[in-house]
């Protein structure tokens, strides 16, 4: 192995923050993709950020404070893959009872998965998927 290569890095997780305009509609939105509210983060007793998780993934959501523009344009050009072992289809089903409108209804993937499409309140696109292996 090569110095470069024994240098780069090698993380195991990754766990992105979304900044959102309404903290509370985003974690309804989450909670109905099945994300459960871990920790809370609070100011002065006002709700500013959640961590989210969902089996091994994290996701964290903190309230838009305002400064750089309340109305300015987030997730565009990000798209969340959420990899799972579970029923697709069962999944996509369960979001939409829970108010979740779909971007793309379950479809196969060139690539021999099962996925459906969603976005966020935010505009956040997610992507839930199952391998064909999985």
């Amino acid at each position: 192995m090569t110095a470069k290569a024994e240098s780069a890095l090698q993380a195991k997780t990754i766990m992105p923050g979304l900044t959102v305009n309404d903290l509370q509609k985003s974690i309804a939105f989450y909670e109905g993709l099945g994300f459960a509210v871990g920790e809370r983060w609070e100011n002065e007793g006002v709700l500013r950020g959640v961590m989210l998780n969902a089996g091994t993934v994290g996701l964290g959501l903190s309230q838009d404070d305002g400064k750089k523009g309340r109305d300015r344009v987030k997730g565009q050009g990000l798209r969340l893959w959420l990899g799972t072992e579970q029923d697709i289809d069962a999944l996509a089903t369960a979001a939409k009872a829970h108010g979740i409108a779909l971007e793309k209804e379950p479809y196969d993937t060139a690539w021999e998965s099962r996925a459906f499409d969603v976005i966020d309140p935010d505009g956040f696109a997610l992507t839930v998927s199952k391998w064909a292996d999985g």
